[in-house]
């Protein structure tokens, strides 16, 4: 035999092409791969672990959790002093409204932790005056820790800022005691008063509390709202639970039932899909006459603004008819694909039975994308954490605070020092109040370096795992495509198998692959932060020069996933290294690039469809019971401040549910496909050289060209 005759023979991988009962194919030859970067992600892990240990050792989440006092002290903690004091009490709100709170997120006065809020009106001048025991005791809890003279002079304690000037009624919001501010026919009120004593002989209007409370807490309203949302969740977790196992099921029916009737569930699937969608577009109509003269409902959605309160947009007709807009926008693609694409998806139809064959036969791959869920899971929670304790490892930071002019405003200061510094002989006004979390040591310095590296481990390790999941699953759908005798010569454990293999010798080029992805992530994550710092610039180069880079750098995402996906297989079968692998791989498609426009992606667009039904069924069924449209059970519906809240999680959880369980079908296929464009420039079909793929696929796909005597020798 000569030399090139012997190259045809086995192959440009070297893998003899001939028959051989005792060859069980490709996937079997391989040995460690791109060694290096194997090496660098054990570092990175070692490094990241430090990073952790180190985070947690000076991190404190309650910095998070509770407020802080002009001590730095938390309300309501356990363990401390103030564990029964879980509200913060500030002594003028009305300088809350200051430019300042904007700067260093405090407000420049006293913040002490109380039992409860003030629930009246009253000033120190007033109590004292009053010589009322009950009015004295009541109002020294709202005074500093250490207060406790009542026959002081009341100018002396309001010079020493021992205690407020005047009380006024509040209601604790986000843990904060904060003006119960009303309007009753729109006149803002506090406590059904638009005026109100500063405990200085003044009077100064409610509309001051109003503005020194909107700025008390900038993220207060979003804490209010997630609030409610939180309390949403309390109410209805059981039945989002409930909502993503019927999602389960149903994702479980539906892959279950695609292993033996594939044919006929893809057309039903189809229908349902078209049914579903012309169902929606019905109700929209139906909810959009409904409104027709109703007071209010001609609002455009422009003029209303943004509301948290979801319910709100529901009453508008414009909110219904965009939504009917965009249904039928969709239905009308959908139904157009399927005309123009009706005799591929017959063909897609053989491929997802051919799968079905090969999943049958891997059964187990079904339960596989919970086992990259869970590993998913602790990425996340890793990270999470990581990131909580970094930010909160900051030490207290105390500035000087005063309400006149003052050389040593806005400079760090000592608590235990200050009374007896000369800054409270220059500005004796002055104090010196907690400020926020910072610090001066090389460690506060590279903060924000560790957070850095947080995040892109993140990336990296979660890339990671979902490289392990997708090269596992390739090399289990392999050792089924390149078993001459199916099932006979498949592994007794392919996916076990499989799994083995890819971190026996691949773990390295998985860490290439996932690396160069997170490195892709990465900057995408610093263009949106420079984006979102550059809104308020009027500099529109330097905006189009941002978008144009978010939109480059996203195409690239996406190049390198399907690249890598590809790459990854070719690992799975040959176990050449990645750059080797995805260099096959691409020019491999590249060869067929008619086959993978059209048979390739007619199958993720099927299976798309799958997911769309699945979770339009399961987010039209949320919808009618969270809206307590459902008679039978419209008194189990829990109470919620927004519905959406549970409606929109089951949507995203089933989404996400029927996205893992078809991912196993879309991973199959897109194994399936490469082994056979790989199978047949490899292979000619003759008796020397027999297809691996089976007569179903053959014919199908080679449009009747083989033999059948050859399709039929070849599979013995």
């Amino acid at each position: 035999m000569g030399d090139q005759e012997e190259e045809n023979y086995y192959g440009k991988h070297g893998t003899p092409q001939k028959y051989d009962p005792k060859f069980k194919g490709p996937i079997y030859d391989r040995g460690c791969t791109d060694v290096a970067c194997c090496i660098l992600l054990v570092l990175a892990i070692v490094g990241y672990v430090v990073v952790g240990v180190v985070a947690w050792t000076h991190g404190d989440p309650r910095k998070v959790i509770y407020p802080t006092d002009s001590r730095g002290q938390f309300c309501g903690h356990q363990g401390t002093a103030n564990k029964d004091k879980p509200f913060l009490f500030y002594f003028d709100i009305v300088k809350c409204a200051s430019p300042l709170v904007l700067l260093e997120f405090q407000c420049p006065t006293t913040q002490i932790c109380v039992s409860k809020c003030p629930d009246r009106y009253m000033t120190y001048l007033g109590a004292y005056s009053s010589r009322v025991p009950a009015d004295l005791q009541y109002y020294k809890q709202f005074c500093v820790p250490e207060f406790g003279d009542l026959s002081k002079a009341p100018i002396e304690v309001l010079k020493d800022k021992e205690c407020p000037a005047m009380l006024i009624p509040s209601t604790p919001l986000a843990r904060r005691c904060l003006p119960a501010i009303q309007a009753k026919k729109g006149v803002i009120m506090v406590g059904n008063e638009t005026t109100y004593d500063d405990g200085r002989g003044g009077r100064r209007n409610v509309t001051e509390l109003l503005e020194g409370a909107r700025k008390a807490n900038v993220v207060l309203e979003m804490r209010q709202l997630a609030m409610k949302i939180f309390e949403d969740y309390t109410v209805s977790w059981y039945w989002i639970i409930i909502g993503l196992v019927i999602a389960m099921v149903a994702s479980l029916i539906f892959i279950v039932l695609l292993r033996f009737l594939a044919g006929i569930m893809v057309w039903v699937m189809i229908v349902l899909v078209i049914l579903v969608l012309g169902y929606g577009i019905f109700h929209c109509y139906m909810e959009y006459a409904k409104l027709k003269g109703e007071a209010g409902s001609d609002v455009s959605l422009k003029d209303l603004g943004f509301q948290t309160d979801l319910r709100v947009y529901l009453h508008l007709r414009q909110t219904w008819l965009a939504f009917m807009i965009i249904l039928c926008v969709v239905e009308v693609i959908i139904i157009l694909l399927l005309i123009f694409l009706r005799k591929r998806i017959l063909i897609a139809i053989a491929l997802i039975k051919e799968a079905s064959r090969a999943v049958g036969h891997v059964m187990m791959s079904l339960l596989f994308p919970l086992c990259t869920f869970f590993l998913l899971c602790l990425c996340i929670a890793y990270w999470a954490s990581t990131a909580v304790f970094l930010s909160t490892s900051n030490e207290a930071v105390y500035k000087v605070f005063n309400e006149s002019a003052c050389q040593f405003s806005g400079q760090t200061c000592s608590p235990e020092k200050f009374n007896t510094s000369n800054v409270t002989k220059l500005c004796p006004d002055a104090q010196c109040l907690f400020a926020f979390y910072g610090g001066e040591t090389a460690y506060h310095k590279y903060l924000i370096i560790l957070q850095f590296f947080n995040v892109f481990m993140f990336f990296w390790l979660a890339n990671f795992v979902i490289a392990l999941g997708q090269v596992t699953l390739a090399g289990a759908f392999a050792s089924y495509y390149w078993a001459f005798k199916k099932p006979d010569d498949m592994p007794a454990f392919p996916l076990f198998s499989a799994f083995g293999r890819a971190l026996r010798y691949h773990t390295g080029s998985l860490a290439f692959g996932s690396l160069i992805l997170a490195i892709v992530q990465v900057i995408r994550v610093i263009l949106e932060y420079l984006d979102h710092r550059l809104k308020a610039a009027d500099n529109k180069f330097a905006k189009f020069l941002l978008s144009c880079l978010k939109c480059c750098f996203w195409c690239l995402e996406k190049f390198i996933k399907f690249l890598n996906r590809n790459a990854y297989i070719m690992i799975a079968v040959y176990g050449t290294n990645f750059c080797t692998s995805a260099r096959n791989a691409f020019f491999l498609l590249m060869r067929n690039i008619i086959r993978v426009a059209v048979l390739d992606k007619v199958t993720d667009f099927l299976f798309f469809l799958g997911k769309l039904l699945i979770v339009g069924s399961v987010g039209i069924l949320a919808f009618f019971f969270f809206t307590q449209r459902i008679k039978l059970v419209q008194d189990t519906a829990p109470p919620l401040n927004y519905y959406w809240v549970p409606i929109l999680t089951v949507i995203v959880g089933s989404y996400l549910i029927a996205h893992g369980f078809f991912s196993v079908y879309g991973m199959c296929v897109d194994t399936l496909f490469l082994c056979f464009c790989e199978d047949l420039e490899r292979n000619d079909g003759s008796p020397e050289r027999p297809y691996y793929m089976s007569p179903e696929l053959s014919a199908i796909l080679l449009k009747g060209t083989l033999e059948p005597s050859k399709s039929t020798d070849s599979q013995g």
